[in-house]
């Protein structure tokens, strides 16, 4: 497989498939899914780190953007807009699955369990899915989204105090996770 330069001809292609799924255009949406499935399961997974409830956060996201598709304004690029949704529909979700506040409160009161990787590779991947739930979230709507602390306390309804010693706590378990 031979991967095409991008050129401003491609982005227009991209405008067109999102105009005609706006029109409600099934295909062209089912071009979009195909497009974006991987980037918006690969988020779903870091903000979970269960890939069960990335999968449902990840046909959640799907099913919402179908229905909303129509509110995007073009103000920015669609994958800005789609991954924005996929951060606030996977935390929603969470949100939802029982015992999901009990996890978050409590883990601060577990320890980082021990890694075991295969030729001593560890993958920041890995070592963010170990983190305790509200610090990988904060971890990756900063470090990965690119979130302001101000955007991350209002979207989980913490503290930005709490939002950036989360972010602390993350950078410093990651360092000892890498250091193994």
């Amino acid at each position: 497989m031979t991967l095409q330069p991008v050129t401003s001809e491609s982005h227009q292609d991209d405008a067109a498939i999102l105009h005609l799924a706006q029109q409600g255009d099934v295909s062209a949406y089912q071009q979009l899914y195909d497009m974006y499935v991987k980037r918006v399961y690969s988020l779903a997974l870091r903000l979970t780190a269960d890939r069960g409830m990335a999968e449902d956060a990840t046909q959640e996201v799907f099913i919402q953007v179908w229905h909303k598709l129509g509110n995007f304004q073009y103000n920015s690029k669609f994958s800005t807009w789609l991954y924005s949704v996929t951060s606030n529909i996977t935390i929603s979700y969470m949100r939802k699955q029982k015992n999901w506040l009990q996890r978050v409160f409590s883990s601060e009161d577990v320890s980082v369990p021990e890694l075991s990787t295969q030729d001593n590779q560890v993958t920041l991947d890995q070592c963010i899915m170990r983190l305790p739930e509200q610090t990988r979230v904060v971890f990756v709507l900063y470090a990965i989204q690119g979130l302001r602390h101000d955007d991350i306390a209002h979207q989980l309804n913490i503290a930005v105090g709490t939002s950036k010693a989360q972010l602390h706590r993350a950078k410093q378990l990651l360092q000892e996770m890498l250091d193994v």
